[in-house]
């Protein structure tokens, strides 16, 4: 006989995982004890939010599924914040929660409370477990419906009563786990690929702009090939960066409000038209530019803001195979050589005015200043964690990212606190690359005591904090609410374990962080707390009509 509980431990292990994150609490104890039983590591952490912030991470760095699980009531309410944060990123994360008894429902027991309809608006599938006979089944069903078609998050309600419910394992069926190489990858048609090509072959001034898309159909090289075959200046949403190195010839970052405005041709990939990319409409983009997308969501076409010239349902890296092939001997580098060059001049001046401002010796240090030490720090294959307000905006301009799914932000949700829970998630994901946070003091304030998670579970990350004194530059002193003071973070990460560092000085940030990262390759968490200029504000393309 076996319980609910210990049917989800082997669930998740015949799905293939291999790590979840969580707070213990009832109903969900025995499940976290007997999914750890499987061997299935369990990351405790110190707010809900965090446990689905982290799977989060896992889940774009694995390209798989992350887990999370909360105990009933408002600790799967936590949850909510983190899976709205997912749903908005398109990224797999199953959230399990437990839940009052399903046979007590109305009878206002202990956290009772209508759980489901928080996640159906923020999931793409969200049910609840009646049976515990069905607990294989609806787990399979979780992961391929996080993994299958544009991804995203799912939620399980645990009711108790169905946790600790006995049952016949001889009578439980086990389906086929979810296996990543049986995704469906559906074509361009003949017609499509031939309009896409005819288009490419006339264009003078076209680009690319690629999403998430990239990553999770494990298309980066069929990008990177279809790239240097037709000689497209590419870019990339925030979300997407590193999916071909941002120092590569044909990458041109700061050129793009130029490259945007002047296209003729834009070839949208596995990306929403969403504010993100201004809903690639004008004033941003060419009113007269023909527009071309592919996209694994028939919705996603269906619902394109702008009028397409031609929109393909079907898999980027299936896609892109049949259009490097399409388009041998018909476009060549040498087509857009002119407009590639014209791109390249304009963003090396840029560049080299930039690199001078990069370099502002003033004190307090300019944020940029502080980008630039971590830019010419961190690895080539480092993961950058990055949340904030005006170190969010400085950092997209100041650092690049040459590694796919190296790059984790606040996102389309602009969710703050998400980066010290990515930085955990991320090291846990992939714990033999350096993993930098770059914090907003207002920001780093939502989840900081994850430094205690990281801790404990031997989670050795670099955290660097932009110590602005408040939520976002204010040098008028209008804003309510602004100010925090200028907190010693460093002193706090100090007392829970890590090594802490404070500086002032912007020629003492690089040797702070070296010095971090010797405590990492210690086995040390470490954080660096760096003044930075409370009046500094980034400028960046408005979302809204309204800013903070």
């Amino acid at each position: 006989m076996a319980i609910g509980s210990e049917i989800i431990g082997q669930a998740l292990k015949r799905q293939g995982a291999d790590m979840f994150f969580y707070i213990m609490g009832g109903p969900m104890m025995h499940t976290e004890l007997a999914t750890m039983g499987q061997g299935i590591r369990g990351i405790d952490v110190r707010h809900e939010q965090a446990a689905a912030m982290m799977a989060f991470a896992y889940a774009r760095l694995r390209n798989r599924p992350g887990i999370c699980m909360a105990a009933s009531g408002p600790a799967t309410t936590n949850l909510v914040t983190g899976v709205a944060h997912a749903w908005a990123d398109c990224t797999p994360v199953i959230a399990l929660g437990g839940a009052s008894p399903d046979v007590s429902t109305g009878h206002g027991v202990f956290q009772e409370i209508e759980q489901l309809p928080m996640f159906e608006p923020c999931t793409k599938w969200a049910d609840r477990v009646h049976d515990p006979r069905r607990i294989p089944e609806l787990i399979n069903r979780a992961f391929h419906e996080a993994m299958g078609g544009k991804p995203g998050p799912v939620y399980l309600d645990l009711p108790g009563d169905v946790l600790y419910a006995e049952v016949d394992e001889n009578k439980i069926e086990w389906p086929d786990p979810w296996d990543p190489s049986k995704r469906a990858r559906p074509a361009a048609s003949d017609a499509e690929v031939r309009q896409i090509v005819e288009r490419l072959k006339n264009a003078k001034q076209p680009v690319i702009i690629s999403g998430s898309g990239i990553l999770w159909s494990e298309a980066p090289d069929e990008l990177q090939k279809f790239v240097e075959a037709t000689g497209i200046p590419f870019f990339t949403t925030p979300q997407g960066r590193g999916v071909i190195p941002e120092d590569h010839d044909y990458c041109y970052l700061t050129a793009r409000s130029t490259a945007f405005r002047e296209a003729d041709v834009i070839l949208v990939l596995g990306t929403r038209m969403n504010y993100i990319i201004g809903h690639a409409a004008p004033p941003r983009f060419n009113a007269d530019a023909s527009v071309m997308r592919v996209d694994i969501d028939p919705g996603e076409i269906a619902n394109s803001p702008r009028k397409l010239d031609v929109g393909v349902v079907g898999d980027v890296k299936t896609v892109l195979g049949q259009l490097t092939d399409a388009l041998q001997g018909q476009v060549t580098p040498d087509n857009y050589a002119t407009w590639r060059e014209r791109l390249r001049g304009y963003n090396s001046e840029k560049e080299e005015a930039a690199e001078k401002v990069l370099s502002n010796p003033s004190r307090p240090v300019h944020p940029l200043r502080l980008c630039k030490e971590v830019r010419d720090f961190i690895d080539r294959d480092g993961i950058l964690c990055v949340d904030g307000q005006e170190i969010l905006n400085f950092g997209r301009q100041a650092m690049p990212t040459f590694t796919p799914g190296h790059r984790l932000n606040s996102g389309c949700f602009g969710t703050m606190g998400v980066g010290l829970p990515f930085g955990v998630g991320a090291k846990a994901a992939k714990p033999d690359k350096q993993v930098v946070v770059v914090h907003g003091d207002g920001s780093f304030g939502f989840n900081a005591m994850e430094l205690d998670t990281a801790v404990r579970n031997d989670l050795p990350i670099t955290v660097v904090i932009s110590l602005n004194g408040g939520w976002t530059a204010d040098p008028k002193n209008e804003k309510p609410g602004r100010n925090l003071g200028f907190t010693r973070f460093d002193q706090m990460a100090e007392s829970l374990g890590c090594y802490g560092e404070f500086v002032e000085d912007p020629d003492e940030i690089r040797p702070a962080l070296y010095r971090a990262r010797e405590a990492n390759e210690a086995g040390k968490v470490a954080l660096v707390n760096v003044r930075t200029d409370e009046n500094a504000g980034a400028t960046t393309t408005a979302f809204t009509q309204y800013r903070t």
